[in-house]
């Protein structure tokens, strides 16, 4: 379950600006995900190239080695599109499950 949320985390995070690939575990933490290193965030990274949901430059930086950047292609905005409806309805029924509400109440107005 995580996989797939972690993935729209990451399609959200790059939405915003190109950012390489410490920096997206540096911005997790910063969101609460504690427990995410780069070595779980670049298979997704390289899974997600791959469904060009992402493309990716090499930078120079300033320091150490050249830097790869990460941006959103079209298609990945449309799949982060996706992820938030799915992210919202799945977000609705947990709470009806955890608030004991079902749709025949809902529709009752109960």
């Amino acid at each position: 379950m995580m996989k797939g949320i972690l993935d729209g985390c990451l399609l959200a995070i790059i939405k915003n600006k190109e950012v390489y690939g410490y920096e997206l575990a540096e911005k997790l933490g910063e969101y609460g995900f504690l427990n995410f290193s780069e070595g779980t965030i670049y298979p997704l990274l390289l899974r997600m190239q791959k469904e060009q949901f992402v493309t990716s430059t090499l930078r120079k930086s300033t320091a150490g080695p050249k830097r790869k950047y990460y941006s959103l292609t079209e298609k990945g905005e449309e799949e982060l599109e996706r992820f938030t409806e799915r992210w919202y309805h799945l977000q609705r029924n947990v709470n009806n499950v955890l608030n004991h509400e079902t749709s025949n109440q809902k529709e009752l107005g109960e």
